[in-house]
């Protein structure tokens, strides 16, 4: 079932909710609860969580305390985040496709990395990174207009635009493969690895077999050849002084601010991996809600139209001047967070609030979850692109919105992504209007390690001006 829309009082304004599963109100069964989180995680979370600040429990996971308040949050990713370490599942899952990178690498493999690749997406380089974002924008913007009166997979078209920021800025000479390949690549092993395995939540040893990394093979492969082929290119132009000054390049040539280390080829090629498979997919997740989201708030669409018509046609946007676009972006990523959950595994046992959390079991901070809480925000379920405006904006706890996670390990590129999207949401939006034909299915978000459209999103176009 899903969530219909709350009856408003007269003078409400109209306020579009997305359609998501309903909250259960009891616990499922152990068979029932494997069924419906290999299926689509989000479907099991209980109407309590949406209630509670934290809530502990025995499941299929064994001990998981799910923790929804700002303050203990922040207790659990600052104040004492070296006590929590990234918990064996989500290893079990990602590490196998995306090797021992920022994502999955841990004590001082993560620290080493995390120092290295911290200048690499420092303010200044972010803001360089706003002409091939504006260049990408407009080609997409160009695109979309060339398709008046037809029909598009919205999903598909924005994957293409954030694998062609990534060429523009990450591998600025090409990524030796047709873009469209890696784009279903990635959309393969993520569809692969994303449903929880029964042998991973039991913890049966990793050389047993699973059919989702069966299946994630090819794609797996493929990653390794296109990143094989790149790093070869990429260090021969190094050799002879001719290499573009691009991430490809800074990452080749990092080094570790405290003992002057590289990284090892290792090293490299999970990063790589990382930033093409998750940086990309999130994005692109992103842009697609919002996409959806306008289409379905004719108010919102009308305000962030009359943002970017504002600025003159024959320059490009810039990010921090579109405070509303902006705020569309963060109210899609509130609704529809990237990572719909973040979990740990406590290294010690430990007390948050008035919760014991015994030694190796799991603490899951779920971004749906909060982003959603009822005691933190006002209609919740409602799509407000105004609550990131202004003085509300800063009302919002620092630990109640984390489309990009917290503390020590919060997303390196948040400041590349969140650029990335406003400004080609701003191309889009300048160029096309686009609607969701009335025979599509249900726009519904299935959790697939990201989170996406179940049924793809068909979207009319129709050229502005």
């Amino acid at each position: 079932m899903m969530d219909a829309a709350a009856p408003c009082p007269p003078d409400a304004p109209v306020r579009f909710r997305p359609a998501v599963p309903r909250p259960l109100r009891q616990p499922l069964g152990l068979l029932a609860f494997l069924k419906a989180a290999r299926a689509n995680p989000i479907t099991t979370w209980l109407d309590e969580h949406f209630e509670k600040p934290v809530m502990a429990g025995e499941g299929a996971m064994g001990r998981v305390t799910v923790v929804s308040d700002p303050a203990l949050i922040r207790y659990l990713y600052v104040e004492n985040a070296a006590n929590y370490r990234k918990d064996d599942l989500q290893r079990r899952v990602l590490a196998p496709g995306l090797g021992n990178g920022l994502l999955t690498a841990e004590d001082e493999e993560w620290k080493l990395q995390r120092r290295t690749l911290a200048p690499i997406f420092s303010a200044r380089h972010v803001l360089d990174f706003a002409d091939p974002m504006n260049a990408a924008g407009a080609r997409i913007a160009r695109r979309l207009a060339r398709r008046d009166g037809t029909t598009i997979d919205a999903a598909l078209e924005m994957t293409r635009v954030t694998l062609d920021v990534l060429e523009r800025t990450i591998f600025t000479q090409g990524l030796a493969s047709d873009p469209d390949a890696l784009g279903r690549a990635i959309t393969r092993f993520l569809e692969a690895v994303g449903p929880i395995d029964p042998l991973d939540v039991f913890g049966v040893p990793g050389f047993v077999p699973r059919i989702g990394r069966l299946r994630a093979r090819p794609a797996v492969r493929f990653f390794a050849e296109v990143v094989d082929a790149l790093i070869d290119k990429r260090r021969a132009l190094i050799a002879v002084d001719r290499a573009p000054a691009d991430l490809l390049t800074l990452l080749l040539e990092a080094q570790d601010p405290e003992t002057g280390k590289g990284l090892t080829d290792l090293e490299v090629k999970a990063n790589i991996v990382t930033f093409i498979a998750a940086g990309h997919e999130t994005t692109a997740n992103a842009l697609t809600w919002a996409l959806y989201c306008l289409s379905q708030d004719d108010t919102a669409r009308a305000r962030i139209e009359a943002e970017v018509d504002a600025v003159p046609a024959d320059g490009g946007f810039d990010a921090e001047a579109l405070p509303f676009t902006r705020a569309v972006m963060e109210e899609t990523m509130r609704l529809f967070p990237p990572v719909p959950f973040l979990s740990r595994q406590a290294i010690a046992e430990d007390r948050i609030g008035r919760v014991k959390i015994p030694r190796g079991s799991l603490v899951m901070v779920a971004p749906y979850v909060l982003h959603r809480h009822r005691t933190l925000w006002d209609d919740p379920a409602a799509f407000v692109p105004d609550r990131f405006l202004g003085e509300a904006r800063k009302a919002i706890p620092r630990f109640a919105y984390l489309p990009f996670g917290a503390g020590p390990r919060v997303c390196i590129g948040q400041s590349f992504s969140l650029q990335e999207a406003v400004i080609v949401l701003a191309h889009i939006v300048r160029s096309v209007r686009l609607r969701v034909p009335a025979d599509h299915p249900a726009v519904t978000p299935l959790h697939r390690v990201t989170l996406r459209p179940e049924h793809g999103l068909r979207m009319a176009v129709a050229r502005r001006g």
